[in-house]
């Protein structure tokens, strides 16, 4: 019988919610996710979610393009919270209670991340969206994954992106590239695979915390995740 996990951390890339446009938020993809958030809730899962701004700024390239890359990282972070609140009203459409934390304080917009508090909404079965990164430049929306993940004691980072697991190669480039069923978190580090980036990864070793990387294209595969089905790539200790 597969193990349903009972505490997820859910990390959303921002490209991901760019359906097949080119940038920005593709409306359809957004509900999809609620959709399905709100599927694990009624499950009885505590759900977390962790995401990135990518489809709308990214710090890095802006930062290979001139700009200095803490103010480039700071515009990312900002990015990230632009998805937190569309995810935030689609769920809440949907009667999902749902709170925003941003790692950088606007009281406005969304609460100050406060650990304990963050938890006490997971037990009252409400998403916690965790937006802006971890509020400081130089560390990528995969490294706040990891780290939010433990200190809310999740029992597994689950990343949702473009392709349906991990592989070899970039597989829109090499034909030839291989999916990988599972991988150690050496493997990840020694072969430089696209997992998250290494601290993210050093992170999740050091804490024994296992990642499992799908795809969000196909419908239901957040829930089958969660329900520990077979689906994508996991990262784990020694094989």
């Amino acid at each position: 019988m597969p193990k349903k996990y009972k505490r997820v951390l859910l990390k959303l890339s921002g490209e991901a919610l760019m359906g097949s446009q080119p940038y920005g938020i593709d409306p359809d993809v957004v509900e999809q996710v609620a959709r399905e958030i709100k599927a694990v809730i009624e499950d009885g899962t505590e759900l977390a979610v962790v995401i990135g701004g990518g489809n709308i700024y990214r710090g890095v390239a802006a930062s290979a393009s001139g700009m200095e890359r803490a103010s480039a990282d700071y515009m990312g972070m900002l990015a990230t919270v632009l998805n937190a609140l569309a995810l935030q009203n689609n769920l809440e459409k949907m009667g999902v209670s749902t709170r925003v934390q941003s790692a950088i304080e606007m009281k406005e917009l969304a609460e100050p991340y406060i650990r304990r508090r963050a938890v006490r909404h997971l037990e009252k079965k409400r998403v916690v969206i965790f937006a802006a990164g971890t509020g400081n430049p130089y560390f990528t929306t995969d490294t706040a994954a990891a780290l939010r993940a433990m200190e809310i004691g999740a029992e597994v980072i689950i990343k949702a992106t473009k392709v349906d697991g991990v592989y070899s190669a970039d597989p829109m480039v090499d034909k030839k590239a291989k999916m990988y069923d599972e991988l150690s978190y050496l493997e990840v580090l020694q072969r430089g695979l696209k997992v998250m980036d290494a601290t993210a990864i050093s992170l999740c070793m050091d804490n024994d915390l296992p990642i499992v990387v799908f795809s969000l294209r196909q419908s239901g595969n957040i829930r089958k995740v969660v329900q520990g089905r077979k689906v994508g790539t996991i990262v784990r200790g020694k094989r």
